[in-house]
């Protein structure tokens, strides 16, 4: 064995060594037992050479000794004494890492080594309590888990070692008694006995404190949370006694320091491992234990006679008691949220009556405390708000003479209107009047009684100071009184002061400073609260009483030399709040008094009048946030900042208290901190002194600047000892908060001499053995060189620390000189320090191999961290020897110095950063630096340090980044999953920020690994549980006993623990990354594993639905045993034991419940997004028969119902708005979605209970607004979607609306008020809103009703008549609803739409408003207001205008109403109108005009929100405006209001055009050209009425009533003044859009490509109606006009008819093609255009539109096939509307004719068919002229064709409607000859109509269109004879075989219908062709 050897090479052989030992643990660990008996003698080897070792060994054998023991288990009992005994005494040994070792092994020890819990417990802990003495975190962490661990074993044994052995068992009281000896421990001079102990005087050792309340928390966790259940008033009792004991309390900041303790101890245990039902009956102990006390006190206080010391104690002490217990109850109801509030409505509890009482405690930090417990509780259920400030209100009336009431009910007000910015719903508008009021009657009445004046003066600025946090709306109407109680409170001039000086006795002055302190601390608050009220004047009146302050600063000191130093505090705090306000206000309106406010400034933090050693707190924020390493200050980001604070080493760390400034009550509470702690006056000053110094220095002359710093050098000189230090660190401090105050103002230092004096300054800080100082200066240097910003200057700096470093040996100046090479780089950037980076590097790689001195490295590493990370590519090309040194170091450094591997870790980091994307290449070099950051990582992640194994996880997250690929999920995620369950905040931090990366690319695999993990847990012993052993290689080290749970992953994966931690978990950033990750993996994984993730939200939200989770599930028998007070052993452990591992910790939480209801909706989302079967049971059934493995979310329908109903019935508010909305979602969603089984019906229906269920409780009186209008919103849309057919039925949500509806028009201030006014405001628009949908509903489904035919129900049986109603609903089903409504309705919404207008008047007519509000807002809440309103406006907008049109704008009956709706001066006119008698004609006039103002309000409102739609406006509101638009354009009253103001239409079609430039959806678009479409036939209608009266009236002037319209006389039209050019922009726009090639500007554009698309159904329909409208626009004009626009218009029309006239399979018609044809037609039909002045140009018009047409329908191979039917439809048009125009024109009857011609030869019947058709018309055209060449050219052919059917009889329907088409136009034909020729002709008709007969042999086998044609022939034979009878019988004669064929035919046809005729009537004759044609235009 190597042990035994020895020789040369000291060093070597150490290493060596140190790797044998490393190897014999892991042996042991990994084998166990099957190493057998050769244990004892490695044991006895590594105790050996235990005592011999230096540090490092040590620590490595106690490693090792902790693994044999995991390995070996109860095998080496044999061994634990000796082990026990040799570590015993290292735990005090002075190497923390030693120390840290031996509490780890000592733990792994007490697994098995029974007298470590028994006869040993008071030893271990005295141990304990000496290791923690003069201790790091790391040993505290190590130590409070071996104490509290074994604290918690001695109390209840683990199973198996007491079945060995019989064991005494300690009882709770011991062992809590032993804990408190050490929290109350002073110095080492240890007495046996605890009494003795804690009579001896001394202070409490803070270390010891700090470690053993660690203890108890992991006491606590260790025995888990039912446990703390049951035990928790024992416990509460204990832990609050050890903060009243005298030796907790020595002095103020000891006793803070114990109080924050207690205070950890509560949260870290109640907080977290009780669940919402055990903290609420932790809350009702509190209260209990609060209660007790108070009784006390009040025995106390009122027992005043008997002068007992002891009771002035003890009420001294019970202060401290109060405050734990209160900030505890405090937080526990804030974390409860609104599920507390069983808490205040259960009066056994008195929870509030319990708070209020210690209002009135003696102490003032209780009655703080007490407010801020209230201020807690009205946050977490803020229907309890308005209420506690009416009740304080009240009590401080009544209680005005004492002195406590006064102070500790302003306390209370003021600490809940500071709470109110956290209650969206805000309350009353009034409160702030009644605190005004209460503020100035204190303020006045402080005067009177001497006993009263400091309290009411105080009280009474504190409550004006908590009133500004209330924001500018409500100090806005205060303000001019504040001006003035401000400016009355300083004197006005200094001879006043003087005056002043001259008085007064040392109370009077006490009084004054503390109301001047009062008064400036009130001004503070109005200046961060309210910025939008300082104006340039609001800011000059404050300067008035801000300047007197300022003066009046010098004259204090005097005054405290008269009147005794007991005022110096009261000066303190003035001076405090003047820096505090002056920091805030812009430091120019001070620029007068600088120099005296500089005076004083440097005075406060040199010290110079203070003879403590005070220093300020701020240096640490002010150093880089990086820099933490080298300060320690990463503690602020462990979950034991709270305590850990204390150990600090600047003054007063860590001892924040509510009593050290009560102003911060009704502050914002810093982020991260759950009560805000303010520090001790004498810091604060100073704190706030440095502060202002960094905003004034960079405004100073530079002249003073020099005095400044020369001054600061002389103070550092003139200092001695501690004193110099802490002076130093002031000056530190402030010189880099001015230095970051220039560099915020991009202003420079200054000129030479002030930099020398700056640099001396910092470069004799360097070398300061004080670390913090050391980095401050470092940090200054490079702040310098920022703000210097000159290359010179930075090479002098760099080069002086350049020569330091090559000469210096000490370690001092070695480390602040790297540091100041590392921040040089840092703030000047790569390119600035470019030339020195070689040098830079170069000194700091030789720095950091300095294996003698970690401080050196840990410096040097930290710097190099800095360079590369600030000098980015530059760096490429040190990157190989860094990272070489990087490993070597990795490997060499001894793990125990965290720091150096911190730093390395950082290294790493800065590298993978700086080479980047590069590293997924596969070159050489490339390889090697990956593998070897590969390598580094994996060092990293195995060192025991949870900082430097965080630093690793953040180093594989930035390669995974880079290099996805090489990055190995399947060991680096399970890693991650156990770090999860790590002790360590910094550690859990980093792998969820790891995890949220990882899941945003992988999500499926990391899941999948993540189940790996579970399943190899499962494999080993630990049956899924406790999966520690398997963190990577030693990290198993440091975790075995990390979280009391180890990584649960069970089946439900990484999702489950991520859901889990949420509900432990409480930093910000930990809960939002976690939300972030669950986000990513369900974005990926949701749709393929739906019921996995909607079990996991389903047993998150099932907590909401049974509370009782939390409670034991062994009730009965617990209970017993309890009686018993001796357990049985078994009953113990089966409950403890078993029920851990069943459940999770605690029920899930109200915010995690939240979360998982997002997730419902997110699902909903996505699926929607995914495929259609999930919301078609139909199809999802059918796709699940196919594969089983299918999942949709319509199949767990019920399931999701389920949820949203738990959700929107829980307690919490948020959830219940989560719930409503996921309701709403799921109705939106699956409203359509049929059932199967049952058709006619949907699957929702079955749900109704459930929904009405879910949507009741939020109607009820005491919810709040906001809930209601969410519920609102759900009804509506419950209503609206059809679901439910019975009316019956909805009545149940109907009348929940209908009872709202009474509550909205019981007026304003009806009901008691909770909230702000803008409350009310937001659940009445709900409410019309939710009505508004309803209505609009309703009527879309009456409008549907009325345009159906009626459907006629068969009422052969009643019943089946039945069944009939309830299937169909009857038309006006939802109508009867909302009809009795409407009334009441129509003047709200009107009422609504008016508020709306007027609060969307833009800033400058804010004076036009009303000043005592609208129908709905009040004045004063008038911004909130103005977003409620802007929610609800659209379809409120909408149902007006469908009312308005319903009733056709005769609701005279309303006008009383409306009346009613109109502010007062209008009202009056109105019922003088209404006064008259119905018949005079003054009440008719009245309803136009109120129509007229109706017609403004509701265009109005349209136009403004159309000109400008945020791009965030929901598209229902666009559409739901433009629908009410269209609606309202139908009634004629409105059609006639826009018409007659031309512009109006203008307006509103630019308008509509701009919104089509910004809006795409094609909804938008259809609906615009709706509402065009009803502008233009309005102008149309009023036109034509306009020209019918013209023509009425003069007779003689025919002109002029067609010269009329746009255009005039010239033809020009105006664009911005024309309707018509308007609308030709906007339609322009909406064809090119949908067929680019229009515009020649998009086609000749190289972009264009050629190719065509098809158009999209809804684009066609767009095109039609656009071409509609287009040839609608002629008719506005005059002929002149037209003839401006004609050609534009019909060119346009053309094209869309060649483009989108494409032949299709069905021979449909497309909209747009026959849109153009109905244009063509109409324009060519115009009436107005031929005047003798257009003719000529009217003509060529139509010639060239024609001709145009006929040139498009040449057939060309590379088009597409033409739609040869409506080409030649637009011909006929053309040759039967334009007869005159055409006539004569060769060239286009011959084009028309061979079109003709061609279709005639179509080998496609239909377009025979049609063409037959369409020459009929032109055959049958009036104007011969026209006819006649057409029938001459034609006839023959047809004639032709005709006879040819002989050969080839029809085979389908289309042939023989074409044969049936041909024959009716020959008969035509026949019918327009004249008489001489009729014989020709029925020669030619009579032979071919018989050559379809058939014989009776062939009738039997021809096919039906055969038959078809036969029996028409016949028909037609019929009818011909009888008309023409004489050429028929010519015709016959002539022929006698045709007379033979037709008597034969004639006959067959009556002997089948005399058979025919008994069985059925006659049928009818078919002459109407069997296909109807889609569209005529004839």
């Amino acid at each position: 064995m190597v042990f035994k050897q020895s020789g040369p090479g000291y060093y070597t052989i150490i290493c060596l060594y140190r790797a044998a030992v490393a190897c014999v643990g892991a042996f042991y660990e990994k084998m166990g037992r099957m190493l057998g008996s050769s244990f004892p003698e490695t044991v006895n080897n590594l105790l050996k050479s235990l005592k011999s070792a230096e540090s490092q060994g040590r620590s490595e054998i106690l490693m090792s000794l902790q693994k044999v023991l995991n390995g070996l288990g109860g095998a080496a009992a044999s061994c634990h004494r000796d082990i026990y005994k040799n570590a015993r005494s290292l735990l005090t040994d002075r190497s923390m890492a030693v120390r840290c070792a031996v509490a780890k092994c000592l733990l792994e020890l007490q697994n098995e080594a029974v007298f470590m819990w028994t006869a040993e417990l008071e030893n271990v802990a005295t141990l304990c309590f000496k290791a923690l003495e003069n201790s790091n975190y790391g040993v505290r962490v190590a130590v409070s888990k071996l104490l509290g661990t074994v604290m918690a074993t001695a109390l209840i044994p683990k199973q198996a070692t007491v079945m060995r052995q019989n064991v005494k068992r300690a009882t709770l009281e011991e062992v809590l008694e032993l804990m408190a000896t050490g929290f109350l421990r002073g110095g080492s001079g240890f007495l046996k006995s605890g009494g003795e102990m804690l009579k001896v005087g001394g202070s409490v050792n803070r270390e010891v404190r700090v470690g053993v309340t660690q203890a108890y928390v992991v006491f606590v966790t260790t025995l888990g949370g039912q446990w703390l259940e049951r035990n928790f008033a024992t416990f509460l009792s204990h832990v609050l006694d050890l903060v009243s004991h005298p030796r907790a309390t020595q002095t103020h900041v000891e006793a803070v320091y114990s109080r924050r303790c207690v205070s950890f101890i509560l949260r870290a245990t109640v907080g977290s491992l009780l669940g919402e039902k055990a903290q609420i009956a932790a809350a009702k102990d509190i209260c209990q234990a609060i209660g007790k006390q108070m009784k006390a006190v009040e025995a106390v206080v009122n027992d005043a006679n008997s002068e007992n010391k002891s009771g002035a104690a003890d009420v001294a002490a019970s202060q401290h008691v109060m405050v734990c217990a209160l900030q505890e109850l405090g937080s526990l109801v804030q974390s409860l949220n609104a599920t507390a509030s069983p808490l205040i409505q259960e009066p056994s509890i008195g929870l509030l009556e319990t708070v209020t009482s210690v209002l009135l405690h003696p102490s003032m930090a209780a009655r703080l405390a007490a407010a801020w417990c209230l201020r807690c509780v009205a946050v977490a259920l803020p229907f309890q708000l308005t209420p506690f400030l009416d009740r304080c209100a009240e009590r401080l009336n009544n209680l005005k003479t004492s002195p406590e009431a006064v102070s500790g009910y302003s306390f209370a007000m003021a600490a809940l209107l500071g709470g109110v910015h956290q209650c969206p719903l805000g309350i009353p508008h009034a409160k702030g009047k009644m605190v005004v009021s209460i503020a100035e009657d204190l303020l006045r009445t402080a005067a009177q009684n001497s006993r009263l004046s400091l309290q009411r003066t105080q009280a009474g600025w504190l409550l004006l100071g908590s009133l500004m946090t209330l924001g500018p709306s409500v100090v806005r109407y205060h303000l001019p009184k504040m001006l003035l109680l401000w400016r009355n409170v300083f004197p006005r001039s200094l001879k006043e002061l003087e005056a002043e000086k001259a008085r007064g006795d040392s109370f009077t002055w006490q009084v004054t400073l503390e109301g001047r302190a009062g008064a400036l601390c009130a001004m503070r608050s109005f200046v961060a609260h309210c910025p939008e009220l300082l104006t340039e004047d609001v800011i000059r009146k404050l300067m008035t009483p801000i300047e007197c302050a300022m003066t009046m600063m010098s004259h204090i000191p005097s005054v405290i030399k008269a009147h005794g130093a007991h005022l110096k505090a009261s000066a303190a705090m003035v001076r405090l709040r003047l820096y505090d306000i002056l920091a805030l206000l812009p430091p120019k309106t001070y620029e007068g008094s600088f120099n005296a406010l500089l005076r004083e400034l440097v005075a406060e933090f040199t010290l110079t009048d203070n003879s403590a050693n005070t220093t300020t707190s701020l240096l640490r924020s002010l150093c880089h946030y990086d820099d933490s390493v080298l300060l320690g200050s990463w503690l602020q980001e462990t979950d034991h900042k709270s305590i850990e604070d204390q150990l600090q080493p600047n003054s007063a760390s860590g001892s924040g208290a509510l009593e050290h400034d009560p102003s911060s009550i009704y502050l914002r509470i810093p982020a991260g901190e759950a009560v805000p702690g303010p520090l001790p006056l004498g810091v604060s000053v100073i704190d706030a002194s440095v502060a202002l110094f960094g905003v004034v220095f960079p405004h100073v002359s530079y002249k003073h600047r020099l005095q400044m710093l020369d001054h600061f050098a002389e103070c550092v000189k003139q200092a001695k000892g501690v004193r110099q230090q802490a002076v130093q660190l002031n000056i530190f401090t402030a010189v880099l908060s001015a230095l970051k105050g220039l560099a915020e103002n991009k202003s420079t230092l200054g000129p030479e001499e002030v930099r020398k004096s700056a640099l001396t300054l910092v470069m004799g800080a360097l070398d300061n053995p004080n670390p913090i100082l050391r980095c401050a200066a470092g940090e200054a240097l490079g702040r310098m060189a920022q703000v210097v910003g000159e290359a010179s200057f930075i090479a002098r700096m760099a080069q002086y620390s350049f020569d330091k470093l090559k000469s210096a040996r000490d370690v001092v100046s070695r480390t602040g000189h790297s540091l100041a090479l590392g921040c040089l780089h840092r703030y000047v950037g790569g390119i600035g320090s470019g030339q020195h980076l070689k040098t830079s590097v170069s000194i700091l790689l030789a720095l950091a191999q300095d294996g003698t001195s970690p401080e050196v490295q840990t410096w040097s590493l930290h710097s190099l961290a800095l360079i590369v990370d600030s000098s980015g590519p530059m760096y490429r090309g040190y990157v190989e020897p860094t990272l070489s040194l990087v490993l070597t170091l990795l490997l060499t450094v001894p793990p125990s110095h965290t720091e150096v591997h911190q730093c390395l870790g950082r290294c790493l980091g800065a590298i993978i950063t700086t080479v980047g994307p590069e590293l997924q290449g596969n070159g050489a070099t490339i390889s090697t630096i990956r593998s070897s950051c590969l390598v580094g990582c994996a060092i990293t992640q195995d060192h025991s340090d949870s900082l430097v194994q965080a630093a690793a996880i953040s180093c594989l997250q930035q390669l995974h980044m880079f290099a996805p690929r090489h990055v190995n999920l399947s060991s680096l995620v399970p890693s991650l999953c156990v770090h999860l369950c790590s002790s360590h905040l910094l550690l859990r931090r980093a792998a969820v920020a790891c995890l949220r990366q990882l899941a945003q690319r992988e999500a499926a695999e990391v899941c999948e690994y993540a189940m790996s993990l579970a399943k190899s847990a499962g494999d080993k012993e630990n049956s899924g549980i406790n999966i520690n052993p398997f963190a990577p290689g030693a990290g198993s080290r440091r975790d075995a006993h990390s979280r009391h749970q180890g990584v649960n992953i069970t089946e439900t994966g990484l999702e489950g623990v991520l859901f889990g931690m949420l509900d432990r978990e409480t930093d910000r950033k930990l809960c939002s990354d976690i939300h972030d990750t669950l986000g990513h993996m369900l974005s990926s994984l949701a749709v393929e594993n739906l019921s996995h993730w909607l079990m996991l939200c389903k047993d998150v939200l099932a907590a909401s639905s049974d509370m009782s989770t939390a409670a034991p599930l062994g009730g009965g028998k617990d209970e017993e045993s309890e009686k018993k007070d001796e357990m049985d052993d078994d009953t113990m452990f089966t409950t403890l034991g078993e029920e851990d591992k069943s459940k999770p910790s605690v029920a899930p939480r109200w915010a995690t419940r939240v979360f998982a209801a997002d997730c419902l909706c997110r699902v909903i989302m996505l699926c929607e997004n995914a495929n259609k079967a999930h919301f078609d049971l139909a199809l999802a059934r059918s796709a699940r028969l196919k594969n089983p493995k299918n999942d949709f979310l319509v199949l767990h329908l019920s399931d999701l119902i389920r949820m949203a109903f738990m959700a929107a019935t829980d307690h919490s508010n948020q959830l219940r708005m989560a719930g409503l909305q996921a309701l709403e979602d799921i109705i939106k969603k699956f409203a359509s979605v049929p059932e199967p089984e049952f058709p006619g019906h949907v699957i929702l229906e079955q749900y109704q209970a459930n929904v009405g269920a879910a949507l009741r409780p939020a109607f009820s009186q005491d919810t709040p607004s906001d809930i209601t209008a969410k519920a609102c919103q759900v009804c509506s849309a419950w209503i609206g979607s059809g679901v439910v057919s019975d009316l019956n039925d909805l009545r149940r949500v109907h009348n929940l609306l209908v009872s709202s509806l009474d509550k909205v028009q019981a007026g304003k201030g009806s009901s008691s008020q909770l909230y702000r006014e803008s409350a009310t405001t937001m659940e009445k628009l709900a409410v019309l809103k939710a009505w508004a949908e309803v209505y609009v509903v309703a009527m879309k489904i009456k409008k549907e009703a009325e345009t159906k035919p009626k459907r006629v129900l068969k009422s052969t049986e009643e019943d089946e008549d039945d069944f009939g109603t309830v299937n169909e609903l009857p038309p006006d089903s939802l109508i009867t609803l909302v009809q009795p409504e409407l009334p009441a309705l129509s003047r709200l919404w009107l009422a609504a739409l008016k508020d709306y207008a007027l609060l969307t008047l833009p800033a400058e007519f804010a004076t036009q408003l009303p000043p005592d509000g609208g129908a709905f807002y009040t004045p004063e809440t008038i911004d909130t207001a103005r977003l409620h309103y802007r929610n609800s406006w659209a379809p409120i907008l909408h149902a007006v205008a469908l009312w308005l049109n319903s009733t056709g704008f005769n609701a005279s009956e309303t006008t009383e109403e409306t009346a009613a709706a109109i502010p007062n001066s209008q009202k009056r006119a109105t019922s003088i109108m209404l006064n008259q008698t119905p018949g005079t004609p003054s009440t008719t006039k009245s309803l136009p005009e109120i129509n007229k103002d109706r017609m403004h309000l509701i265009l109005g409102v349209s136009i403004q929100f159309l000109c400008s739609p945020r791009p965030e406006e929901p598209v229902e509101h666009v559409t739901s405006c433009l629908q009410a638009l269209h609606t309202l354009l139908d009634s004629p009253c409105a059609r006639i209001h826009i018409a007659e103001d031309q512009l109006l239409g203008v307006e509103l079609l630019s308008v509509l055009h701009r919104l089509l430039l910004t809006w795409d959806p094609p909804s938008v678009q259809l609906l615009v050209t709706g509402v065009v479409q009803q502008i233009v036939r309005a102008a149309q209608d009023y036109l034509q009425e306009k020209r019918n009266t013209l023509n009425e009236d003069d007779t003689e002037e025919k002109e002029n009533p067609l010269a009329l319209g746009e255009g005039g006389e010239s033809g020009g039209l105006v664009p911005g003044k024309s309707l018509v050019f308007a609308a030709m922009e906007l339609l322009m726009f909406i064809l090119v859009r949908h067929m680019p090639h229009l515009s020649s500007k998009v086609s000749d554009s190289p972009s264009h490509i050629a190719a065509k698309s098809h158009l999209s159904e809804e684009s066609a329909r767009l095109v039609a109606a656009t071409v509609t409208i287009l040839s609608d626009l002629p008719s506005l004009c005059s002929p002149a006009g037209c003839m401006t626009i004609l050609p534009t218009i019909l060119f346009l029309i053309t094209r869309v008819l060649k483009e989108t006239a494409v032949k299709s399979a069905d021979n449909q018609v497309p909209p747009p093609v026959g849109a153009a044809l109905q244009g063509i037609k109409t324009i060519v039909t115009l009436p107005t255009v031929k005047t003798d002045e257009t003719q000529k140009q009217w003509t060529g018009l139509i010639r060239s539109t024609l001709a145009s047409i006929l040139e498009y329908s040449q057939p060309e191979a590379s088009k597409p096939i033409l739609d040869e039917v409506s080409i030649l439809t637009a011909i006929a048009l053309f040759l039967w509307s334009a007869s005159t125009e055409i006539i004569g024109v060769q060239s286009l009857q011959n084009g028309c004719m061979n079109r003709f011609k061609s279709a005639l030869n179509s080998c496609d019947p239909w377009v025979q068919a049609k063409c037959y058709q369409l020459l009929l018309s032109v055959f049958q055209h009036t104007n011969r002229a026209l006819s006649t060449p057409y029938i001459h050219s034609l006839a023959p052919i047809m004639v032709e064709k005709l006879k040819a059917v002989e050969r080839s009889p029809p085979n389908s329907n289309l042939e023989l409607l074409a044969v049936q088409e041909g024959i009716k136009v020959l008969e035509t034909l026949v019918a327009l000859g004249e008489e001489q020729n009729r014989v020709q002709l029925l020669a030619l008709l009579v032979p071919t109509l018989i050559s379809y007969l058939l014989n009776e042999n062939a009738f039997a086998s021809a096919s039906t269109a055969s038959k078809d044609l036969h029996e028409f022939a016949l028909q037609n034979l019929m009818h011909i004879g009888p008309l023409y009878p004489h050429a028929f019988k010519t015709v016959m004669g002539a022929a006698p075989e045709l007379k033979t064929r037709l008597e034969t035919a004639v006959r067959a046809s009556q002997a089948s219908k005399a058979k025919a005729a008994a069985r059925q009537p006659p049928p009818t004759v078919h002459s109407t062709p069997t296909i109807k044609l889609k569209t005529s235009f004839f």
